[in-house]
Protein backbone atom coordinates (compact mmCIF):
# COMPACT_ATOMS: atom_id res chain seq x y z
CA UNK A 1 0.00 0.00 0.00
CA UNK A 2 2.93 2.33 0.59
CA UNK A 3 3.79 2.58 -3.12
CA UNK A 4 0.20 3.58 -3.89
CA UNK A 5 0.46 6.42 -1.38
CA UNK A 6 3.74 7.64 -2.89
CA UNK A 7 2.23 7.44 -6.38
CA UNK A 8 -0.84 9.36 -5.20
CA UNK A 9 1.36 12.06 -3.64
CA UNK A 10 3.29 12.46 -6.90
CA UNK A 11 0.01 12.66 -8.81
CA UNK A 12 -1.30 15.34 -6.45
CA UNK A 13 1.89 17.36 -6.95
CA UNK A 14 1.71 16.82 -10.71
CA UNK A 15 -1.98 17.64 -11.01
CA UNK A 16 -2.00 20.45 -8.48
CA UNK A 17 1.11 22.38 -9.33
CA UNK A 18 1.80 21.69 -12.97
CA UNK A 19 -1.63 21.46 -14.51
CA UNK A 20 -3.91 23.51 -12.29
CA UNK A 21 -1.16 26.04 -11.56
CA UNK A 22 -0.96 26.75 -15.27
CA UNK A 23 -4.67 27.49 -15.37
CA UNK A 24 -4.35 29.93 -12.47
CA UNK A 25 -1.65 31.72 -14.44
CA UNK A 26 -3.94 31.78 -17.45
CA UNK A 27 -6.74 33.36 -15.41
CA UNK A 28 -4.38 36.11 -14.28
CA UNK A 29 -3.24 36.62 -17.87
CA UNK A 30 -6.84 36.91 -19.05
CA UNK A 31 -7.66 39.41 -16.30
CA UNK A 32 -4.66 41.54 -17.23
CA UNK A 33 -5.57 41.32 -20.89
CA UNK A 34 -3.94 39.16 -23.50
CA UNK A 35 -2.60 42.20 -25.33
CA UNK A 36 -0.53 43.19 -22.28
CA UNK A 37 0.50 39.67 -21.34
CA UNK A 38 1.90 37.43 -24.07
CA UNK A 39 1.94 33.99 -22.51
CA UNK A 40 3.75 32.62 -25.56
CA UNK A 41 6.96 34.27 -24.43
CA UNK A 42 7.10 31.99 -21.36
CA UNK A 43 5.98 28.70 -22.91
CA UNK A 44 7.27 27.42 -26.20
CA UNK A 45 6.20 24.16 -27.77
CA UNK A 46 7.97 22.66 -30.75
CA UNK A 47 4.74 22.14 -32.68
CA UNK A 48 3.30 25.39 -34.07
CA UNK A 49 -0.32 24.24 -33.57
CA UNK A 50 0.20 23.96 -29.81
CA UNK A 51 2.08 27.24 -29.69
CA UNK A 52 -0.75 29.03 -31.50
CA UNK A 53 -3.38 27.60 -29.13
CA UNK A 54 -1.75 28.01 -25.71
CA UNK A 55 -4.95 29.02 -23.95
CA UNK A 56 -6.75 25.90 -25.16
CA UNK A 57 -3.72 23.87 -24.08
CA UNK A 58 -4.06 25.30 -20.59
CA UNK A 59 -7.73 24.35 -20.45
CA UNK A 60 -6.80 20.85 -21.55
CA UNK A 61 -4.13 20.80 -18.83
CA UNK A 62 -6.76 21.75 -16.26
CA UNK A 63 -8.93 18.83 -17.33
CA UNK A 64 -5.97 16.47 -17.03
CA UNK A 65 -5.11 17.99 -13.65
CA UNK A 66 -8.59 17.48 -12.25
CA UNK A 67 -8.76 13.90 -13.52
CA UNK A 68 -5.29 13.23 -12.07
CA UNK A 69 -6.35 14.63 -8.68
CA UNK A 70 -9.55 12.55 -8.66
CA UNK A 71 -7.53 9.41 -9.48
CA UNK A 72 -5.06 10.20 -6.69
CA UNK A 73 -7.87 10.66 -4.17
CA UNK A 74 -9.37 7.32 -5.22
CA UNK A 75 -5.95 5.72 -4.89
CA UNK A 76 -5.49 7.16 -1.39
CA UNK A 77 -8.92 5.79 -0.42
CA UNK A 78 -7.83 2.35 -1.65
CA UNK A 79 -10.46 2.21 -4.39
CA UNK A 80 -10.04 0.08 -7.48
CA UNK A 81 -11.54 2.82 -9.68
CA UNK A 82 -8.84 5.16 -8.38
CA UNK A 83 -6.17 2.70 -9.46
CA UNK A 84 -7.76 2.24 -12.90
CA UNK A 85 -8.21 5.99 -13.45
CA UNK A 86 -4.66 6.70 -12.29
CA UNK A 87 -3.21 4.05 -14.58
CA UNK A 88 -5.19 5.38 -17.55
CA UNK A 89 -4.28 9.05 -17.01
CA UNK A 90 -0.59 8.21 -16.44
CA UNK A 91 -0.48 6.07 -19.59
CA UNK A 92 -2.19 8.72 -21.72
CA UNK A 93 0.16 11.40 -20.38
CA UNK A 94 3.17 9.28 -21.36
CA UNK A 95 1.82 9.03 -24.89
CA UNK A 96 1.10 12.74 -25.20
CA UNK A 97 4.34 13.96 -23.61
CA UNK A 98 6.22 13.64 -26.91
CA UNK A 99 3.95 16.22 -28.52
CA UNK A 100 4.39 18.75 -25.72
CA UNK A 101 8.15 19.23 -25.69
CA UNK A 102 9.87 20.68 -23.71
CA UNK A 103 7.20 20.77 -20.97
CA UNK A 104 6.35 17.13 -21.65
CA UNK A 105 9.66 16.00 -20.19
CA UNK A 106 8.49 16.77 -16.66
CA UNK A 107 5.09 15.21 -17.43
CA UNK A 108 6.90 12.05 -18.52
CA UNK A 109 9.07 11.89 -15.42
CA UNK A 110 6.15 12.34 -13.03
CA UNK A 111 3.63 10.15 -14.90
CA UNK A 112 6.22 7.48 -15.62
CA UNK A 113 7.25 7.23 -11.99
CA UNK A 114 3.64 6.99 -10.79
CA UNK A 115 2.87 4.34 -13.40
CA UNK A 116 5.88 2.27 -12.34
CA UNK A 117 5.01 2.56 -8.64
CA UNK A 118 1.38 1.56 -9.17
CA UNK A 119 2.31 -1.44 -11.33
CA UNK A 120 5.00 -2.55 -8.86
CA UNK A 121 2.49 -2.40 -6.00
CA UNK A 122 -0.28 -4.14 -7.95
CA UNK A 123 1.81 -7.01 -9.27
CA UNK A 124 4.28 -7.24 -6.37
CA UNK A 125 6.54 -10.28 -6.52
CA UNK A 126 4.45 -12.22 -9.04
CA UNK A 127 6.50 -13.88 -11.75
CA UNK A 128 5.67 -14.30 -15.42
CA UNK A 129 5.98 -18.08 -15.29
CA UNK A 130 5.60 -20.34 -12.28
Amino acid sequence: MKKYKVAAAIMIIHGGFMELGGVLCMIIALLLGTDRFDIGQYFEFKLPYFQDNLYMMMVMGAIYGVIRLIGAIGLLKNRMWGLALSLIISFITLILMMFLLPAGIMDGILSGSTLILMLMQFYGDKTIEE
